[in-house]
């Protein structure tokens, strides 16, 4: 009797189910690595690394039991740094009113999709949070995509020079001697100040002309339609009316961080405490700016730990700062967002599939009924 061997199983031949695995599997090996690198950047809040004959040792900033045992007193303070995180929000829509020009829509619009970006953006890996503003916006009131997202590009480009001239403003204060370690640093924050302004600039003298040229010849079509309301979007660039009142309104969520940011100095003994929350925001801001790995909360506690003890907090006040106000920007922003989700009704799958649509055709569609609000 014969038995007949079992075929062998087929070879995934498809050009295209292997492309996607080998992405999946890229991207879940970079957010492995980017999770172990967070590990370690938090723990420079708590560990002290040295190195000794060769040999890495870890040496604890200070006794943790205590230190956790410290922790609810330090409730007062958290309360009003929540409360300052909160109402950035409302501030980053009334700064959008002018840099979206006369297509702006009502506040109430612009402050749920502000408040809706926000929740992505802790709720969702990524930091989605300002493309997610743009799109609902755009999707909501019907708006072409690319220049809701120029308008958008243009609110973050004058947040950053309204922190540069914050953060320039305290270390000319009391503050001078002690941060000037950070001078490089604002230096370095203005240059990529100046580069970036100049692609805006660009941008909203040159993409419309492009756009017309790419018409004129019949190519690319979905790009030209792409350009030419990027172009739109970054439009308050070329008006010193508009461009002013824009700089002007951002100051709001400016201000309203680095005071939340200088209460909490405050509270914990730091001399000049309130004058110095522009420096560590300023800090804190270019330790966001670290492309590639996803590692943002691990360089938001290094960062802010670091500035608190430059500035001359104690170990254990640092680690409890950078600890709290992470905590408390992340639960203020994500509570506050999700109201805005639910008066909105979306959900996750709704927005990435929508997304993907809009990005496609970035044409004006009408409000979207999937992103209506509740009656």
């Amino acid at each position: 009797m014969t038995t007949s061997a079992k075929a062998p199983a087929p070879r995934d031949t498809n050009p295209y189910t292997r492309p996607r695995r080998s992405r999946w599997l890229g991207r879940a090996a970079l957010g492995l690595l980017g999770a172990c690198l967070s590990v370690v950047l938090i723990g420079s809040a708590f560990f002290k690394p040295s190195l000794a004959a060769g040999q890495l040792s870890l040496t604890p900033r200070f006794t943790l039991g205590a230190w956790t045992a410290d922790l609810p007193t330090h409730l007062p303070w958290v309360a009003a740094f929540a409360l300052l995180t909160a109402a950035i929000i409302p501030l980053r829509a009334v700064q959008w009113r002018h840099t979206l020009g006369e297509r702006a829509p009502g506040f109430r619009h612009r402050y749920h999709s502000v408040a809706i970006g926000a929740f992505f953006h802790n709720a969702v890996p990524g930091k989605l949070g300002e493309f997610v503003r743009a799109f609902v916006l755009s999707r909501r009131q019907g708006l072409p995509f690319f220049e809701s997202l120029g308008s958008v590009l243009v609110c973050k480009l004058l947040e950053l020079a309204a922190l540069i001239a914050v953060v320039g403003v305290a270390l000319a204060g009391p503050l001078g001697s002690g941060a000037s370690s950070l001078g490089p640093a604002v230096l370095a924050a203005f240059g990529l100040f100046a580069v970036l302004l100049g692609l805006a600039l660009a941008g909203a003298r040159y993409a419309g002309r492009l756009c017309a040229w790419l018409d004129s010849r019949g190519r690319l079509p979905k790009l030209s339609m792409a350009l030419g309301h990027l172009g739109k979007g970054l439009g308050a660039t070329k008006s010193p009316r508009r461009a002013g009142l824009a700089f002007a309104a951002s100051f709001g969520p400016v201000l309203a961080s680095a005071i939340a940011y200088g209460v909490a100095l405050q509270a914990l003994g730091v001399e000049h405490g309130l004058f110095a929350g522009g420096i560590v925001l300023g800090a804190i801001s270019l330790g966001q700016l670290s492309p590639g790995l996803p590692i943002g909360m691990g360089m938001y506690y290094l960062t802010s730990s670091w500035a608190a003890r430059a500035l001359g907090a104690a170990p254990e006040q640092a680690a409890s700062f950078a600890a709290l106000t992470h905590l408390a920007t992340f639960s203020t922003q994500l509570l506050v967002g999700l109201v805005s989700v639910l008066v909105y009704r979306i959900r996750l799958r709704q927005l990435l599939r929508a997304k993907a649509e809009m990005v496609a055709a970035d044409a004006p569609t009408g409000p979207d009924p999937a992103l209506e609000p509740t009656r």
